[in-house]
């Protein structure tokens, strides 16, 4: 039987299941702003290897997080069809996964320095970034781990958990910092390593507090979630990974455009890649608003979608749609208006070298109010089509707009028209365009 549901009613339900969703992002972005914040007030060329570093170790999560991606939509489906065993199954197989490619690609994390000087790095810059990553990288397992139980319990509804989980991280990652970049409280002075430590104490603290809540939870038990878990489902784990892999690449394609745009600014300088590092992580925190709403029409979709109500699927998408339009206006307002108070938040502004890396990153933050309604666009867009399990084509057209277009015009703008960094930016904002115009015209083409 199709329900309809008003407009009011599916706006309600979106913020109800979101905005937990958006803390939780938000919550984890800080995470990295703040390794941002006190790597800064510790030294330039620091700053600059955990820009690289924190993004390399992005760049190789978001590929393995389309299997804890996948989970959200294929839960919520199979809660729309009434299905609780294949709750369990697809969890459990998106967990397996996750540790296998965990385990998988370490290699690539201890052998990081190698890497970065052959993409051109600084040697001084590529060391530091290297020790970093030989110890962020053990912290890769329970990363994707934490990421599968949130898109487990997220499309279940219990979003209010990952939420305290994410903040509780939180506090606990700036305690660490605090006493391992610099040497506090009788702690080794660690500087950039300091940082990676930090980072995989909150991972490994995270895993814990999601497992034993979804293990324990009386609520939750009816699912057995780790019963027998070491038995493998071949035929969830095969839909795990069709759904997933598509996933992890379209996020390759997206992060690569980033990590890109980071490895071209380190070829310009230093100074210029310390501030593009900053810029990013502002725009990235307002990029996480609209996560957090993708990741609820992604489950609201999938319900609709499992219990074949087609009207309610369309109408929940364009009220999606429409929110996420609004939060973009609002933070190009935000850009524009308050751009060197926010900059000055990540610097020390003692250090001789601050005031440069301030107008310059000034300068690529008001690029990015540019792209933030292409950015919300094509992240919604994204969520949506998981919704309704339609990963491979848009894996297409992301990989298209941001390879075949976004990150050739960044290289052209920046170096052969020598426009330099802000070349590059507007490069990242054609990209952004291309991919939000083909990946929501795919949706509603489906939609039909």
């Amino acid at each position: 039987m199709t329900i309809q549901l008003s407009n009011s009613t599916h706006a309600r339900e979106t913020l109800v299941l979101g905005l937990p969703l958006i803390g939780s992002h938000l919550a984890q972005m800080a995470l990295h702003v703040a390794d941002t914040v006190m790597v800064g007030w510790y030294g330039v060329v620091p700053l600059a290897a955990v820009v690289l570093g924190a993004s390399s170790f992005f760049i190789i999560f978001v590929v393995g997080s389309g299997f804890a991606k996948a989970v959200m939509p294929m839960v919520a489906t199979a809660m729309g069809q009434g299905d609780e065993v294949q709750v369990r199954r697809d969890t459990r197989m998106g967990l397996w996964l996750s540790i296998g490619y965990g385990i998988a690609v370490l290699p690539i994390f201890w052998w990081s320095g190698a890497i970065l000087l052959a993409l051109g790095q600084k040697p001084e810059v590529a060391a530091i970034a290297q020790g970093y990553l030989r110890i962020a990288g053990f912290g890769l397992v329970p990363a994707l781990c934490v990421t599968v139980l949130q898109s487990y319990l997220a499309a279940l509804h219990r979003t209010q958990v990952v939420l305290w989980v994410t903040l509780i991280a939180v506090a606990v990652n700036v305690a660490v910092n605090w006493a391992l970049i610099f040497g506090n409280w009788g702690f080794p002075e660690m500087g950039a390593r300091g940082a990676a430590v930090a980072t995989l104490v909150v991972q490994v603290v995270s895993l814990v507090f999601l497992a034993l809540y979804a293990g324990l939870l009386p609520d939750l038990r009816r699912f057995h979630l780790f019963q027998r878990f070491w038995r493998p489902d071949w035929h969830a784990m095969g839909q795990v990974w069709r759904l997933g892999v598509p996933i992890g690449l379209t996020g390759l394609a997206e992060g690569g455009l980033f990590q890109a745009s980071a490895l071209m600014m380190g070829w310009i300088g230093t100074v210029q890649l310390a501030a593009h590092g900053i810029a990013l992580e502002v725009a990235a925190l307002a990029f996480m608003l609209h996560v957090g709403l993708s990741s609820s029409a992604t489950i609201r979709i999938a319900r609709f979608d499992g219990a074949g109500n087609r009207v309610a699927l369309r109408q929940a998408a364009k009220v999606s749609v429409a929110i996420s339009f609004g939060v973009a206006l609002f933070s190009v307002a935000l850009f524009l208006a308050f751009g060197r108070p926010i900059v000055a938040l990540f610097l020390d502004m003692s250090k001789p070298e601050s005031a440069e890396i301030l107008d310059y990153g000034v300068v690529l933050l008001g690029l990015a109010a540019l792209f933030q309604l292409a950015d919300g666009m094509q992240v919604m867009a994204l969520g949506l089509l998981r919704g309704v399990k339609d990963t491979k084509v848009p894996l297409g057209l992301a990989a298209v707009s941001y390879w075949l277009i976004g990150i050739p015009c960044s290289y052209v703008l920046a170096f052969p028209l020598g426009f330099g960094g802000v070349g590059l930016w507007l490069g990242l904002v054609v990209g952004l365009i291309c991919a939000s115009a083909s990946l929501m015209w795919r949706f509603w083409r489906l939609a039909r």
